[in-house]
């Protein structure tokens, strides 16, 4: 509630008439009592008078500015009593109106600081907030680019470990040979006892010939795998290319006997692998 000097009951009129002859009675006496004329009293009391309700004036235009302002925040309810007792400064005696105005400004005082504390509060809070969701957002951007890191990481392995689809080289048994004893080592990082071992076992197979079928069985290829059209895994030309059939075969040499040499042995052994 703002309120100002615009209006004030009856009583408090005649109250302030009543109070109006009572000063002039005594200021009468004053004269007297001091030898001051009375038109001199009447000047020191209206330069009072006026500096009073300057300072009544001033009170009440701060005490509005902080109910305002204090609005949805803090409590009012006393500074706005005692605004509203201000209110009628003009018509008060200069005492009561000294009075209320100091009352008014420590009244205001409080909710000015209360309001303050409030405004601190809430800036305090909106900074936290602030600062949370700046630490969400970091932590969410670093999420995402370590589960994008991951995915590439991922992608890298798969691509390594997927059996890759071989050129078109020299399909004759010294030239798969070749190609066999590069894609061991650099794959598999198998050397040359492990070569020899692979080299007696498909020499056993097929002779390094990458055109060589068993019709009984169904092998085909270098590595003899039945059905040939497993070796698709390794690339679409693994019937007519040596490098695809050698890819699935040291492929599957490492999924199920780990190394070259425990496949011949197993040859040996029974015979297949």
């Amino acid at each position: 509630m703002i309120v100002d000097g615009s209006g004030f009951a009856v009583s408090a009129a005649a109250e302030a008439a009543t109070r109006s002859e009572s000063r002039i009675a005594a200021t009468v006496d004053v004269a007297a009592a001091t030898g001051r004329q009375h038109d001199q009293l009447t000047v020191y009391t209206s330069i009072a008078k006026s500096h009073a309700e300057d300072a009544a004036s001033a009170a009440l235009a701060d005490a509005n500015q902080v109910i305002a302002a204090a609005a949805n925040k803090v409590d009012a309810s006393t500074l706005t009593a005692a605004a509203s007792s201000l209110a009628s400064f003009q018509v008060l005696p200069i005492d009561q109106v000294e009075s209320l105005t100091a009352r008014t400004k420590t009244e205001t005082s409080t909710v000015q600081a209360a309001v303050a504390e409030v405004d601190r509060i809430a800036a305090e809070k909106a900074a936290a907030e602030a600062a949370a969701a700046a630490a969400r957002a970091a932590v969410e951007a670093q999420a995402a680019q370590a589960a994008k890191a991951a995915k590439a990481a991922a992608a890298a392995a798969a691509a390594a470990a997927a059996p890759q689809a071989a050129s078109s080289g020299d399909n004759s048994p010294a030239g798969a040979r070749a190609t066999a004893s590069a894609m061991a080592s650099s794959r598999y990082g198998w050397g040359s006892g492990e070569f020899s071992c692979l080299s007696q076992l498909w020499q056993r197979e097929s002779g390094w010939n990458y055109a060589a079928y068993n019709s009984s069985s169904g092998a085909t290829g270098i590595p003899q795998a039945m059905p040939g059209s497993k070796m698709a895994s390794a690339g679409s030309d693994w019937a007519t290319n040596a490098a695809t059939q050698i890819s699935w075969g040291l492929g599957y040499i490492k999924s199920a006997y780990g190394t070259p040499c425990s496949a011949w042995a197993h040859s040996e052994s029974f015979g297949y692998y």
